[in-house]
């Protein structure tokens, strides 16, 4: 990619020949989940990696020297992608992929896609200038459990409500560091966690826009280590925010944004959602639960997004219906595996039309009630700061 004007790929979307991708991004993201499964899927061949650190490009060209490891995206112009896979801090995300769009080249964005309305505008102009199709990172979908569910579902009826619940027992990420500071996260659990939990809407409701939208949030573990995400201590990003002078490791500061956010949601049509994310809480296990409540039954699945170690034992999906309870066989599958299904999908995505202008049309409401969530909790606290002690 060069300043003087767009690069057009041309390249491969479709049929045998593997797609040429450029992986934005050498956070823990970008090195645990997508360059793994990128270099092992026979539809891709990463050529190129991009990341501002010098340290972690040092790490990353040491694995394939064969690799072009730049520092901006502007430097892409010489290998020419087909696909640029961007696992930015959640800050970079919508300056990123709209460099990339303009410039011709077709990005599969992880969440969160973007920090505000205004974003998703600048997103949706982006790529159409660029005439390209942005695709938004989607894991919860692509879980077999999450797939069964929606199959499920599509037999209860008129759907009445849904309850949406991802409850860590201690798993707030990268404490201290970016994920927890606003103004390069947007925000905490709502952000993180929520915004899964917000996407797997879109197959149950079509694309739902909210009528009514209450929220609250709290911090009471944030700024605790003790609960930070032990599966992430390893990560050299964490590991280097934890040194201080002569690299003697030091306590992390705490953030400033929510470990846990409360919501409750009513759709144009009438149906209610009740939203609750948590990074950290006083269970023992981490869960999520999805109950889906129907004119004709209710199905209710519980789980275990994401990587965490305090895992549910397996997941289980049940049907209720006229007060019988029947369990619904789920398979297996390893941690993780939805996101190689979604490097299965993309593409077919790259090549159909139709999905130009998809993401962002979903994003839309996504975000909107973000926004509305972290506009109704601050005026309960602007609220709740006049009322006198002792009241």
């Amino acid at each position: 990619m060069t300043d003087g004007g767009p690069v057009t790929t041309g390249g491969p979307v479709a049929g045998s020949t593997p797609i040429r991708v450029a992986v934005v991004g050498l956070g823990w993201a970008g090195r645990s989940i997508w360059l793994p499964r990128l270099r092992e899927h026979r539809r891709f061949t990463v050529i190129a990696a991009v990341d501002p650190d010098p340290t972690a490009r040092a790490a990353v060209a040491g694995e394939d020297p064969d690799l072009a490891v730049v520092a901006d995206v502007a430097e892409l112009g010489a290998v020419r992608p087909d696909l640029a896979v961007v696992a930015v801090p959640n800050h970079r995300h919508a300056d990123i992929a709209e460099r990339l769009l303009s410039a011709g080249v077709p990005v599969f964005l992880e969440k969160p896609v973007c920090l505000s309305s205004a974003e998703a505008d600048r997103l949706a102009v982006a790529e159409r200038a660029g005439d390209v199709t942005l695709l938004a990172g989607s894991a919860a979908r692509y879980r077999a459990d999450v797939s069964r569910l929606y199959e499920v579902a599509a037999g209860l009826g008129a759907i009445r409500h849904v309850d949406l619940a991802w409850v860590r027992a201690r798993g707030i990420p990268d404490a201290g560091g970016w994920f927890t500071r606003r103004e390069q996260s947007g925000g905490g659990a709502l952000v993180d966690l929520g915004w899964h939990l917000l996407d797997t809407l879109t197959p149950l409701l079509g694309s739902v826009h909210f009528h009514q939208v209450v929220g609250t949030t709290s911090d009471d573990f944030v700024s605790d280590g003790a609960w930070a995400a032990s599966w992430r201590h390893g990560d050299e990003e964490d590991q280097a925010a934890e040194q201080g002078p002569a690299g003697v490791r030091t306590a992390r500061a705490g953030g400033d944004v929510e470990d846990t956010v409360r919501g409750f949601l009513v759709t144009e049509q009438g149906t209610s959602v009740a939203l609750r994310a948590s990074w950290a809480s006083h269970e023992a296990r981490d869960i999520t639960a999805i109950r889906v409540e129907g004119t004709a039954g209710t199905a209710s699945l519980t789980c275990t997004f994401g990587f965490g170690p305090n895992r549910q034992d397996r997941s289980a999906l049940t049907v209720t219906r006229t007060g019988q309870t029947t369990a619904v066989d789920l398979p297996e599958e390893p941690i993780g595996t939805e996101y190689r299904r979604q490097l299965d999908e993309l593409p077919a995505m790259l090549a159909d039309p139709a999905f130009r202008g998809r993401a962002i049309a979903e994003v839309r409401p996504t975000i909107a009630a973000i926004e509305r969530l972290y506009d109704s909790a601050r005026s309960h606290r602007a609220a709740s700061a006049l009322v006198p002690a002792g009241r």
